[in-house]
């Protein structure tokens, strides 16, 4: 399932191709018809993310709520705009696709060179994009945008730019209050908030507060938003806290500690597209890691592999039907 970071890349990516203009929006699966004729023709003004959830909303108040769930993904086409710089833009971010060919990060992909000739070029504000495309299209005297491909759920189209929708677990429309609501039921943020500290004390209150493991707290996004499977082995971990100490039990400035660190891995997510949770890697060792997936973290996937800092093998242990990760000598 795609985690906090790559949600809030992906409403970077809508705020800089799909905000400010009239969009045409369709749904050729035909499961969001209703829900697209109701958006078709207006203008996006706002895209954000909280915890997994993305809400975009329109000139009218309408606002497009999507979950990704475990299989969802958005795909882009034509015009895509670089969201962080010295990086390159990215057709796919979402659950892996078979049809996308290189990983981007755990759940960020380019298509290869057969898959629609993707080419890095200049925009007419000198801003670096992705062209994933357009080009080859016009010159094959070929329609943009493409044909969809798959079950798109909703398909966002400018003149230069698609973003298409395939397998949300959530994909609704909904009035101001109703979409605030969602926001009330779900816990902090730490790429959502103004004020850290407060935020870091709700989520205090609401772990040392119940008799729950608190591995299974940090997975419930009414808790604290944002954190899937990766993230949560990986922060246990770096606390050196045994993930099934119930939260009443775990001291309050242990899980400020926890808060955050949460704070400055997301940080870091959002801007590199990974999760690379190794505070022990250098910029060399964070470039190969950005390579290979297999050296980004401490627990997580490693299991019967030798602990990193202590040596004892890795175990996979079931927490509310989940793959729970930790090193059973460190996290005691």
């Amino acid at each position: 399932m795609p985690e906090g970071h790559t949600v809030h890349r992906i409403a970077r990516q809508v705020t800089a191709d799909f905000v400010g203009v009239p969009l045409a929006v369709s749904s050729p699966q035909g499961r969001f018809a209703a829900g697209a004729a109701r958006l078709d023709g207006q203008t996006m003004i706002e895209a954000h993310a909280v915890g997994k959830q993305l809400f975009c909303t329109f000139s009218s108040g309408d606002v497009l709520r999507v979950h990704l769930g475990l299989y969802g993904a958005w795909d882009f086409y034509g015009r895509i705009s670089r969201i962080v710089d010295g990086q390159v833009a990215v057709g796919s971010m979402g659950a892996p696709r078979l049809r996308r060919a290189v990983r981007m990060g755990e759940d960020e992909r380019e298509s290869s060179a057969d898959e629609g000739g993707l080419v890095t070029r200049p925009d007419k504000a000198g801003a670096a994009t992705l062209d994933a495309g357009r080009d080859r299209a016009e010159a094959a005297n070929e329609p943009f945008p493409p044909a969809p491909v798959g079950q798109v759920r909703v398909r966002l189209a400018t003149s230069e730019s698609v973003a298409d929708l395939r397998g949300p677990s959530a994909c609704e429309v909904l009035s101001p209050d109703e979409a605030q609501a969602v926001v009330d039921r779900l816990g902090p943020d730490p790429a959502s908030t103004d004020d850290l500290a407060a935020a870091g004390e709700v989520v205090v209150d609401r772990i040392t507060s119940r008799g729950v493991a608190v591995g299974q707290l940090l997975m419930d996004q009414s808790v604290v938003a944002g954190i899937g499977n990766i993230y949560r082995a990986e922060l246990l971990f770096r606390a050196r806290l045994d993930p099934w100490t119930p939260g009443r039990r775990v001291p309050r400035d242990t899980v400020r500690a926890l808060w955050t660190d949460w704070a400055g891995l997301l940080a870091d997510g959002i801007r590199d597209g990974a999760m690379i949770t190794r505070e022990d890697l250098d910029a060399a060792g964070r470039a190969a890691a950005l390579v290979d997936p297999a050296l980004r973290h401490w627990v997580y996937k490693r299991t019967g592999e030798p602990c990193l800092v202590c040596g004892a093998p890795v175990l996979v242990e079931v927490m509310a039907a989940r793959n729970l990760y930790r090193c059973p000598a460190c996290q005691v």
